[in-house]
């Protein structure tokens, strides 16, 4: 039970019209938001806002929810046993710090780890202030969620183009032919796409008379504003790409255009693909020999085309190779950096201005135990688990844990919640007593959403367009709550003795210095935003590596095509598991709004009845993998391909100790308790959790599957 004193009442806002971006989602949707007495009384999409044009989907519908749950904490919280005791912030990140610094002095500073959560990219105070504190701390044991998605994406810009954040991003307004392999735009609102209302966006593909073309193990929300749909079998679309590469050098069908004078690896790429025919993978892909040649062709004939891999290909054990093949195959059909095809953003904060060409970003070092390379001073999270619980010199003896909930999302998260209660010190910077905060010795709870200034130096980097908006709050905060970067520049005051630049100073001399040469002062003036224009061509001058051109064939990628190859002869597992993202969701931490919990249970097990015999739609059923098991309604289901099942991510509210009083009326069970984290990409070290191997079997019997 948590003993406090009675909470500072904030102020109350200025009744008006209040106008900034929702950063729930890579969308930054803009809104509009109206307040009188207090109150949010009426939020709708911001029809001035040049990059989402009124759009607004109902994760930011429940932005006002999120502001008023009573759940949400706002003053420190100590544990003692099971007992939660609120603190004061000094005496708090007096005591975080303290901690901290004495674990480093006994074990070193790899015995400290941190792990950074998807929210923190879409918090620009959290993202321009924690930074201070990890750099405090001076770690190996770096941990954040890319390895979970989106490694892929960037290992292959850093290889190809000379940066992590050199990522194509699809011109989707301009093309007419947008082929998506492992993507559900219409579910995630973009993703490594910041494309508000894809909806509309494909409809208008359609509409000029282009084809929208979808491969994926589920026929999904996206399928249904697709021109063709086709199943492909989870894990496998490196094949498939390479097939289509195969159709395209074999018919003189490649056409590099303007990046012909500074490209490398032409040739490389060529013979990489000449074994890959279509006759050979069809059968692994479940994509016919027909189909993959019509669709080489159409691609690269096509005027404006842009071919665009996500996160199914991202969360396997080749998606290293699927992400690099994606941008060749952009490439060698004369479709990268060119209009309607894959293209490079110009942002006004650029992430990239004070990069260096020919950096190292990835093999420096490796993970204690199992040898994994870090990328970008981070290591895969996958090691996570071992790395807690291992002992010797390294081992990770206190964590602390920012806006995210590894417990639900990373690979086996059963291992790691039990790992995470041996821990010597934990400490959790996020809002919510969740799966993962549970764990914690002290929580130091941010304000966040209506309540905090915001720009999305992130995902205007990802955009579709390059336009620029600053988000000021909504809500002014109580007296005992605070900021993001107060509580990141409080504990790095304390293990340094220096706090640094505020996240304003920060915001202010990156935009100064950035292509457009703006400033807080003019955004703020601008409050709809800033539109700068579509996307446009930008190399050579963009480009980041150490010859200065374009590395078709990077070593590491035509190093890792021999396991590939391997991997073709080998039977695939009669049944594997996926996951699935839904529009009113994100990932695990959305669960606690009730408008957004509304209707039938989500959490289901999505099959295809042509692999549910002895089973029935609606029925609970027992699904189990390698390292866990867990009950849970099954859903019959011809969206899904035979021999693949899929269940949603983030659920899993059940566990003890949890303050989420609508998620836990929802719990529904964690995909990760499935999930291996033996099962990684040898390439990048993203974790594979897709295609995981699993059985089914009847809910309350331990005998064989039903299916067996």
């Amino acid at each position: 039970m948590t003993q406090h004193t009675a909470p500072a009442v904030a102020p109350l806002p200025a009744d008006g019209v209040y106008f900034r971006a929702c950063n729930l989602c890579e969308a930054i949707c803009g809104l509009q938001i109206t307040v009188q007495g207090g109150k949010v009384t009426d939020l709708r999409g911001d029809v001035n806002d040049p990059l989402s044009k009124g759009h607004i989907c109902p994760k930011g519908t429940a932005l006002p929810d999120l502001h008023a749950d009573p759940d949400r904490l706002k003053r420190p919280l100590r544990r003692d046993g099971d007992t939660w005791h609120e603190m004061e912030w000094d005496e708090a990140l007096d005591y975080v710090a303290s901690q901290l610094k004495a674990v480093r002095e006994k074990y070193g500073a790899d015995s400290v780890a941190t792990f950074q959560g998807n929210p923190s990219v879409h918090n620009s105070g959290t993202l321009l202030s924690a930074g201070g504190l990890v750099r405090a701390i001076g770690s190996r044991n770096r941990f954040t969620a890319t390895s979970i998605d989106q490694l892929p994406h960037h290992f292959a810009g850093a290889e190809m183009f000379g940066h992590p954040f050199l990522m194509p991003i699809p011109d989707i307004d301009r093309t007419d032919f947008m082929l998506m392999m492992g993507a559900n735009p219409l579910a995630s609102n973009g993703s490594i796409m910041t494309a508000p209302d894809v909806r509309g966006r494909l409809k208008a593909i359609r509409e000029r008379g282009g084809r929208v073309v979808l491969l994926d193990p589920r026929r999904t929300e996206s399928a249904d504003h697709a021109t063709d749909f086709h199943f492909i079998r989870p894990g496998t679309d490196a094949y498939l790409l390479l097939a289509l590469l195969n159709v395209i050098f074999a018919e003189g069908l490649e056409k590099l255009g303007h990046l012909a004078d500074f490209s490398d690896g032409l040739d490389a790429v060529r013979d990489a693909a000449q074994s890959f025919t279509p006759e050979r993978v069809e059968g692994l892909t479940g994509v016919s020999a027909d189909t993959i040649r019509t669709l080489a062709r159409d691609f690269a004939t096509a005027e404006r085309a842009v071919a665009y891999g996500r996160i199914g290909l991202s969360i396997q054990e080749f998606g290293g190779l699927s992400q690099w093949l994606v941008n060749v195959l952009n490439a060698v059909t004369g479709h990268l950096d060119s209009e309607g095809g894959a293209m490079f953003t110009k942002p006004a904060y650029d992430l990239l201005q004070r990069a260096k060409k020919g950096a190292v970003y990835h093999g420096r070092f490796t993970s204690r135990m199992r040898g994994l390379p870090e990328f970008d001073g981070e290591l895969p999270n996958v090691v996570m688990t071992e790395e807690i619980t291992t002992p010797g010199e390294g081992q990770i003896r206190a964590l602390v844990t920012v806006a995210g909930n590894p417990v639900l999302s990373t690979a086996d998260g059963a291992a790691l919640d039990k790992a995470l209660s041996g821990l010597d010190f934990m400490v959790s910077i996020d809002p919510y007593l969740n799966e993962t905060t549970r764990h914690a010795h002290v929580i130091l709870p941010p304000a966040f959403g209506l309540e905090v200034a915001h720009y999305d130096i992130t995902f205007h980097l990802l955009a579709v367009q390059n336009t620029a908006r600053y988000s000021l709050p909504v809500f002014p905060i109580a007296e005992d709550q605070r900021f993001d970067y107060q509580i990141f520049m409080g504990l790095t005051e304390r293990m340094t003795g220096k706090a640094g630049n505020t996240p304003e100073e920060k915001l202010n001399m990156g935009l100064s210095a950035g292509p457009y040469n703006t400033n807080l002062d003019e955004l703020k003036a601008n409050p709809h935003g800033v539109d700068y224009g579509p996307l446009q061509p930008c190399f050579p001058e963009r480009l980041l590596t150490a010859s200065g051109r374009v590395n078709l064939a990077p070593q590491p990628m035509l190093s890792d095509l021999p396991r590939l190859e391997a991997a073709l002869e080998v039977t695939p597992p009669p049944l594997v598991l996926i996951g699935r993202r839904q529009l009113r969701s994100n990932n695990s931490w959305m669960h606690n709004t009730p408008r957004l919990m509304r209707g039938p249970g989500r959490c289901t097990l999505q099959l295809n009845p042509a692999d549910a015999a002895g089973f029935a739609d609606g029925q609970d059923v027992e699904v189990r993998s390698r390292v866990g098991a867990v009950t849970v309604p099954l859903e019959l289901t011809d969206t899904l391909m035979p021999g693949v099942a899929s269940l949603p991510h983030g659920f899993g509210h059940s566990r003890k100790g949890v303050r989420l009083g609508v998620a836990t009326q929802h719990a529904g069970v964690s995909l990760n308790d499935l999930t291996d984290s033996r099962r990684v990409d040898a390439l990048t070290g993203n974790a594979a959790v897709n295609g995981t191997p699993i059985t089914l079997h009847m809910a309350a019997e331990s005998g064989e599957s039903a299916a067996d």
